[in-house]
């Protein structure tokens, strides 16, 4: 017996709108620095902070399970170095201030939850076609 999935649309998926208004945040964050502080450290930020999103779209469009996950990890590693790493250096440096940085972490933290349940999601889905 054949199973028939519908296929949800990248773009209707929670985690997709997660992921841009973590970019949106992140764009923010960005946009006011200057040449020095943007060759320096928002560069390394905005690339990992839009490479979250990116990953997880590629991932999500990739056939084999595996791929999907691989994508998934790359997605996930991204947020890590864009929240533990290059906004916490932000705020250290006095580059943002406490108020956008909280406001990045409240999208931030939830995204990392949401991208391990799609991860485990994955998973399951493949282990249910045995």
């Amino acid at each position: 017996m054949e199973i028939k999935r519908n296929h949800i649309p990248v773009k209707d998926l929670d985690l997709y709108r997660t992921a841009r208004d973590l970019s949106d945040i992140g764009w923010e964050i960005y946009e006011p620095m200057d040449w020095q502080t943007k060759k320096i450290l928002g560069d390394q930020f905005i690339s990992a902070t839009d490479s979250f999103g990116a990953n997880f779209v590629e991932g999500y469009s990739r056939f084999h399970y595996l791929d999907k996950i691989k994508f998934c990890y790359n997605s996930r590693a991204s947020l890590s170095e864009a929240r533990d790493w290059w906004l916490e250096l932000l705020l250290k440096r006095k580059k943002i201030d406490q108020k956008i940085y909280t406001r990045y972490l409240t999208v931030a933290q939830p995204a990392s939850l949401k991208l391990q349940n799609f991860i485990n999601a994955v998973y399951k889905a493949k282990n249910d076609d045995k």
